[in-house]
């Protein structure tokens, strides 16, 4: 009896999911991918571990300080754990999925580990549920997976839904056209994730009040909405704008009953 406690220690992040709760999560993931293979959406499995320069590869390079890391005793060459599995769904797509007719629509469900947690999860073990569309006409392929994403979840159960709607290409754009921050860019996007507008004016240059003008047209996007129309902004930026905008009317139409927001300057979780 003494040696209990030793043999129930874990490594922090690291829970066992015990009954109700494993229960629970087994049947809101099968209710997750019914919902998304009734759509159309079918499924794929990648492996857990791949080769490291397969798997941080590309956008892959951007979870490589989350990526635990072995060496493969038959090859002898380095492996990664994944730690999202849209990076291999990325992959499949490109080599295995190569002539499959396009639009095509993948998902997928798994565990993912993970180096660190953070504040909001601190767990370094979790099931992952995702669907990609890939090749799929913008911005209607935008809409259909935000849709998609509402009903799977609000099958499963999950009630009092809000979308947040970003365009992460919308900032890179308006900073390479009208003021390239070469060094900068890495503090900027951390001030513009935080709102911090004082840092923005320091760090934006010459695009600094146009940076300042997308922050405030953040929020519900009954408000959002015209201010960012509202805006005068470089070609390509406005591009970005304006297919932001093309996805928010429709998604606020076919969800008069849910909270659509929209902040055009946040990049967190999009590195």
């Amino acid at each position: 009896m003494n040696d209990l406690p030793h043999k129930a220690l874990l490594p922090a992040g690291f829970p066992d999911i015990l009954p109700p709760q494993a229960g629970h999560e087994a049947a809101v993931t099968a209710a997750l991918i019914a919902s998304l293979t009734a759509q159309g959406y079918e499924r794929v499995k990648p492996p857990l571990v791949e080769y490291e320069d397969t798997l941080l590869s590309g956008p892959g390079a951007a979870m490589a300080q989350q990526t635990f890391r072995l060496m493969d005793p038959v090859s002898q060459r380095m492996m990664g754990v994944r730690a999202d599995l849209t990076l291999q769904i990325a992959r499949i797509a490109e080599t295995r999925l190569a002539q499959s007719p396009k639009p095509q629509r993948l998902c997928y469900a798994g565990d993912v580990l993970r180096v660190k947690g953070d504040q909001l999860r601190p767990e370094r073990q979790f099931t992952q549920v995702g669907a990609e569309l890939i090749d799929g006409p913008a911005p209607s392929a935008d809409v259909e997976v935000v849709l998609l994403a509402v009903g799977a979840l609000a099958e499963a159960g999950a009630r009092r839904l809000s979308i947040d709607l970003k365009q992460p290409k919308l900032v890179p754009t308006l900073l390479d056209e009208v003021a390239p921050l070469a060094g900068k860019a890495d503090a900027l996007r951390d001030a513009l994730d935080r709102k911090d507008t004082a840092r923005v004016a320091e760090l934006g240059g010459d695009a600094a009040a146009t940076l300042a003008a997308l922050m405030t047209a953040t929020g519900p996007a009954a408000q959002a909405v015209p201010a960012l129309a509202a805006l005068d902004l470089p070609k390509r930026a406005a591009a970005e704008r304006d297919r932001l905008l093309a996805v928010v009317g429709p998604v606020v139409e076919a969800l008069p009953d849910v909270t659509v927001t929209v902040d055009p300057v946040e990049h967190r979780g999009f590195e």
